[in-house]
């Protein structure tokens, strides 16, 4: 059954049918979801609104970047889009930031010297790591968390960061897709009310680390989805390659897989083993040409031999979580 707000789906309505009786007419978009055979809990529509908006842009525009709470059949409560730490944790330095009026024309108008060092070992390496999410990242060094995105959703931005480390060290970073509507994976775009966002992460580091496909990253949130049948896992992968949302845009009655993320996924101990490797994607699929705050300093991210990373969905899976040990 789905309820008053359309974001439960429960097998109960699959009994219903076979009793012969009638449920109501919003049950014909989710009777597939007796067919997902998956790890993934699932949702079905909007999620209730719990904080309206994290960011408020103080020079322009930008995208209400709200949190949702949404329930599975079994009880459960999702977060959407995810858990974060954007109203506690320290936050990154701007690189380019329009909110802020931080908009320097290239990487020597920037003084890189003033950024404040975070000190994971006091013996160790100081590094400077430059960094483009889209929308936002949450970064950890041997699981400290170094700093958040400053912008959680548009317009976008770019950051700076340094810290203080020995080698080998692990870094791990938690990257969002955000979205307008929540639990539902999609925002206002393109003349669609539910166009499907899309994601991407680049970063390098002054010690010569630079995102790639020797990247690790896990999917931990996908939507929307109007078929679960085209959800699949192999070999550790959470894939969602096959799903379309061309022709579509019932968005109100789309699905969401959710899987829980670990507690310590960003301890430098954690077990990956079972996690798969990144997937790349360039420049153009990410859509970079025209954001200032990636171009401007173009140098420091694939300049430098970087590659935009995420899982093998860059448009469906909208909450990743990246690991990379530096040796």
């Amino acid at each position: 059954m789905i309820t008053q707000h359309k974001n439960i789906f429960t097998l109960s309505s699959i009994a219903l049918l076979l009793a012969g009786c009638t449920p109501s007419t919003e049950l014909t978009a989710s009777e597939n979801v007796s067919d997902y055979e998956g790890s993934a809990s699932i949702t079905q529509g909007l999620a209730k609104t719990v904080e309206e908006n994290l960011f408020e842009c103080k020079n322009g525009r930008s995208r209400v970047a709200g949190i949702g709470e949404i329930t599975d059949a079994n009880g459960k409560v999702w977060t959407v889009p995810a858990k974060n730490h954007f109203t506690t944790a320290p936050k990154a330095i701007d690189l380019y930031e329009e909110c802020a009026n931080i908009t320097p024309q290239g990487i020597g108008d920037v003084d890189v010297s003033s950024v404040p060092v975070t000190i994971i070992d006091e013996d160790g390496e100081e590094i400077t790591g430059y960094i483009f999410a889209d929308n936002y990242f949450e970064l950890y060094i041997n699981g400290q968390l170094i700093a958040v995105d400053t912008v959680p959703f548009t317009p976008f931005n770019s950051s700076i960061v340094k810290f203080k480390v020995n080698k080998p060290y692990t870094i791990a970073v938690k990257v969002i897709d955000w979205e307008e509507n929540l639990g539902l994976g999609t925002e206002n775009n393109r003349g669609k009310a539910h166009h499907p966002g899309d994601g991407g992460f680049i970063a390098s580091f002054s010690d010569g680390t630079v995102t790639g496909p020797d990247w690790q990253a896990q999917t931990f949130y996908i939507a929307p989805i109007y078929d679960l049948t085209c959800l699949s896992e192999v070999d550790g992968k959470r894939l969602s390659d096959t799903c379309t949302t061309e022709g579509t845009d019932n968005g109100e009655n789309a699905y969401a897989a959710h899987w829980e993320t670990p507690s310590n996924w960003m301890a430098q101990d954690f077990n990956a083993t079972s996690w798969p490797l990144a997937t790349e994607y360039s420049e153009d699929e990410i859509g970079v040409n025209n954001k200032k705050s990636y171009m401007n300093f173009i140098e420091k991210f694939s300049g430098a031999g970087a590659s935009f990373i995420w899982s093998t969905n860059v448009v469906l899976d909208n909450e990743v979580l990246l690991r990379y040990e530096v040796k």
